[in-house]
C-alpha cells in the first residue's frame, strides 16, 4: 500500500477507484454478515469463485468487456431470507441461494441476462416475484443511511471503501474545520448516542473538549450484549471503516491522540474486520503521524470484552480496558473529565461513530431534517421474534411500531394475533396492541414505559405468556448484573423469586403489589444504567398486561399455556380421529387409546412438553 500524504493524493487515489467501479460491467455482490453465513453464505461464495473461473470469467475488478467481479459484503439486513445474493448493475435480488444454484445463476443471469423466479423475493399478499432489493416490502419503508454500504463493498477493502468516498469527511474535518467548529455541527445535526442513553453527541464532545489534558482518548463501544440484537455487530463487520473514520474526526473535535475500540470476544469477523481496518488504514497513514499533513496524529488499539453484559456500561467498559473487573462506577464525575486512566474520555457505540461522516459530508441541516424534533436521523433495530420478516432495519426517527412490525416486518406468522413488542434489550419494556401507533424516538418510547436501548426489538405473538416473559428477562438481568451495589444485587433477585413463585401457582396480589415497589426501588437506587433500566420488563408488563398477573395469581391459569403448573393438556373426544400420533410421540407413555379410537391424557404422568399439541393435524389436543 502506498502512504497518502495529502488531501490532493487521496482525491486521485478516490478518483482512480470510483473510475474503476463505474467501468465494471458486472459484479456479484454475496452477502457474507454472520446471520448469512450461519446460513451457509461462504459456501455461496465459493461455489461463485469456482464457477466464474471454471468459465474463464475474471473474478476481480477488472475494466474492460465481459469482466465479472465478485464481492463477499457485509450484511444486507434481511437476514431471515439469507444467504443474499445482488447481481448488479441489474441490481437482481435473489434470496435463499444455495451453493448449487450457483451454476444456474452463472449461466442464465450472468451470463444470459435471465431471471430465476424460484430465487426472487415472493411477495406474500400479491404473489409477484419482485426483481429489485428497493421493490421488496422489507426494504420499502427503510432510510438506509448507515446499512446501504454494507451491501456495495468488501469490508475487508479499504480501498472498497474509499472508492465510495471514504475518508472524505475525515479530510475534510481535519483540513478544513476546527475542532469547535465540527462539535457545533453535531450539536446542530441533533445526534443522540445510539448506545442507550439518547444523550447528545455534541453535548459530550463539547464537554471533553474544554478540560484541559495532554492526553485524551476516544472509545468506539462495541461490546454489544442484548439478546437478539446485532446491530453493531453487523456495522463493525460490514463496514469498519465508517466507524474508523468518524473516531477519527471525533479525536480531532476534542483533542484526543489516542482511540479504543471494545469488542466483545463473541463477535470474531467484527474482531477480524475492525483489527484488519485499522491495520490497512495505519499502512496507508489515514492512522498515526502526521495524517495527511495535517499535523494532527492518532492511533486506535482494539481491546477485547470478557462477554459480560454490564461490561458494555460506560464506566464498567473502561474499567475493563485499564485490566480491572468490569464494574460500573459512580458518575458524580463524568468520563469526559476524568474517565479512561483519569483522562478526559468521549465513549460512544458503533453505530453513533457510524453517523459522524455522514453528518460532516452532508451538513448538520440536511441530517437535522430526518427524525422528529428531538430525535434525529435514522436507527438500526433487530427486528426479531414473531415476525415474517426478521432482520436488520434502519428507519427514521417517528416512523410507528406498527408500520415497522407490520410493513417493514410483514405482520405475524401463521395469521396469530400480535401481543406485544419489547424495546430496547433486556431492560425495556414490553408495548401493547394499544400501543402500535407510537412513534418510535427516544422520548415517546421512555415516556410508554419502555426505551430505545441500544435497537433490540423483539415481537411477540398470542401464544406468549407477558408473565414468564418478565421473569425471563429479569432472571437474565439477574445473572448478569455485576453485584456492587445492593438495590440491583438483591432487589433482583428477590424480584426473580417472586416472578417464579407466579408463574408456579403459588403468588398472591400482594406479589403484584411488592413487585411494583421493589421495581421503584431498583430504579432510583441503583448504581448504574442496568439496575435503573432493570425493572422495566417488569413494570410495563404490569402496566399493559396486569389481566394476565391477575390470572396467574387468582384464577391459577395461564392463558398461552407457557407457564407449566398452571395449564394441563386435554383431547377433545369429538376432534380426536384416533390417528395414534400423539400416543406414538409421548415422550412418558401419558396417553392412552387404540387406534381409531378416542384417545386420553393421564394428567398425573403428564409432564406438560407439549409434544401432543405440537403433533396433533386435527386440533384435539388443548391447553386448559
Amino acid at each position: 500500500m502506498k502512504r497518502i500524504e495529502s488531501r490532493e493524493a487521496l482525491l486521485e487515489l478516490y478518483r482512480e477507484l470510483a473510475g474503476e467501479r463505474e467501468k465494471e460491467e458486472k459484479y456479484i455482490a454475496v452477502c457474507t454478515g454472520t446471520a448469512c453465513l450461519a446460513n451457509g453464505a461462504q459456501e455461496v461464495y465459493d461455489a461463485f469463485k469456482e464457477e466464474l473461473a471454471k468459465r474463464g470469467l475474471d473474478i476481480q475488478v477488472k475494466k474492460g468487456e465481459g469482466s465479472v467481479s465478485l464481492r463477499g459484503t457485509g450484511c444486507h439486513g434481511f437476514c431471515g431470507r439469507g444467504p443474499l445474493v445482488a447481481i448488479h448493475p441489474r441490481k437482481i435480488f435473489y434470496q435463499l441461494v444455495r451453493p448449487e444454484d450457483v451454476p444456474e445463476i452463472v449461466e442464465k443471469t450472468v451470463v444470459g441476462g435471465e431471471l430465476i423466479d424460484r430465487l426472487l423475493y415472493e411477495d406474500p399478499v400479491t404473489g409477484e416475484r419482485v426483481l429489485h432489493e428497493e421493490d421488496i416490502p422489507f426494504y420499502k419503508k427503510q432510510m438506509r443511511l448507515l446499512m446501504a454500504a454494507n451491501g456495495q463493498i468488501d469490508p475487508k477493502s479499504i480501498y472498497d471503501y474509499i472508492a465510495i468516498g471514504g475518508y472524505q469527511a475525515m479530510a475534510k474535518a481535519i483540513l478544513d474545520m476546527e475542532g469547535d467548529e465540527i462539535i457545533q455541527e453535531v450539536i446542530d445535526s441533533g445526534l443522540r448516542g445510539r448506545g442507550g442513553a439518547g444523550f447528545p453527541t455534541g453535548w459530550k464532545w463539547e464537554d471533553a473538549k474544554k478540560h484541559q489534558s495532554p492526553v485524551k482518548y476516544v472509545i468506539c463501544n462495541a461490546d454489544e450484549g442484548d439478546p437478539g440484537a446485532y446491530m453493531d455487530r453487523s456495522l463493525l463487520e460490514g463496514n469498519p471503516h465508517s466507524v474508523l473514520e468518524g473516531m477519527i474526526i471525533g479525536a480531532y473535535a476534542v483533542g484526543a491522540t489516542e482511540g479504543w475500540v471494545y469488542v466483545r470476544k463473541e463477535y470474531p469477523l467484527a474482531l477480524e474486520n475492525i483489527t484488519l481496518a485499522i491495520e490497512q488504514a495505519r499502512e496507508l497513514g489515514l492512522l498515526g503521524e502526521n495524517i495527511l499533513g495535517s499535523g494532527f496524529s492518532f492511533d486506535v488499539k482494539v481491546a477485547r470484552g470478557g462477554g459480560a453484559f454490564v461490561g458494555g456500561e460506560s464506566s464498567a467498559l473502561m474499567a475493563s480496558i485499564e485490566g480491572r473487573v468490569a464494574e460500573p462506577r459512580s458518575k458524580h464525575i463524568h468520563a469526559t473529565e476524568s474517565g479512561l486512566w483519569g483522562r478526559p474520555t468521549v465513549l460512544n457505540n458503533v453505530e453513533t461513530w457510524a453517523n459522524v461522516p455522514i453528518i460532516i459530508n452532508k451538513g448538520a441541516q440536511w441530517y437535522a431534517k430526518i427524525g422528529t424534533e428531538k430525535s434525529k436521523g435514522t436507527k438500526i433495530f433487530s427486528l426479531v421474534g414473531d415476525v415474517n420478516h426478521t432482520g436488520l432495519v434502519e428507519v427514521p426517527m417517528g416512523i410507528t411500531l406498527r408500520e415497522v412490525i407490520f410493513d417493514i416486518g410483514g405482520g405475524i406468522p401463521g395469521g396469530k394475533e400480535f401481543k406485544g413488542v419489547q424495546t430496547g434489550g433486556p431492560s425495556g419494556g414490553c408495548l401493547p396492541q394499544s400501543q402500535l401507533d407510537l412513534p418510535v424516538d427516544f422520548d415517546t418510547l421512555d415516556a410508554a414505559g419502555s426505551m430505545m436501548g441500544s435497537g433490540g426489538m423483539i415481537v411477540m405473538d398470542e401464544n406468549t405468556c407477558m408473565v414468564d416473559v418478565a421473569r425471563y428477562f429479569v432472571k437474565f438481568l439477574t445473572e448478569e448484573s455485576c453485584g456492587k451495589c445492593v438495590p440491583c444485587r438483591e432487589g433482583l433477585k428477590h424480584m426473580l423469586d417472586i416472578l417464579t413463585r407466579i408463574t408456579d401457582g403459588e403468588g398472591t396480589m400482594e406479589d403484584v403489589e411488592l413487585l411494583e415497589e421493589l421495581g421503584y426501588v431498583i430504579a432510583h437506587a441503583s448504581l448504574c444504567g442496568l439496575g435503573k433500566s432493570a425493572p422495566n420488563p417488569v413494570l410495563s408488563t404490569i402496566k399493559y398486561y396486569k389481566d394476565e398477573y391477575i390470572e396467574h395469581v387468582r384464577d391459577k391459569k395461564c392463558r398461552a399455556g407457557v407457564c407449566k403448573a398452571l395449564v394441563k393438556y386435554i383431547i377433545i373426544a369429538e376432534n380426536c380421529t384416533g390417528c395414534h400420533v400423539c400416543f406414538k410421540r409421548c415422550p412418558v407413555g401419558a396417553i392412552s387409546g387404540e387406534p381409531k379410537g378416542i384417545h386420553v391424557i393421564d394428567q398425573e404422568m403428564c409432564i406438560k412438553c407439549g409434544i401432543c399439541k405440537d403433533v396433533c393435524k386435527f386440533d384435539a389436543v388443548k391447553v386448559v
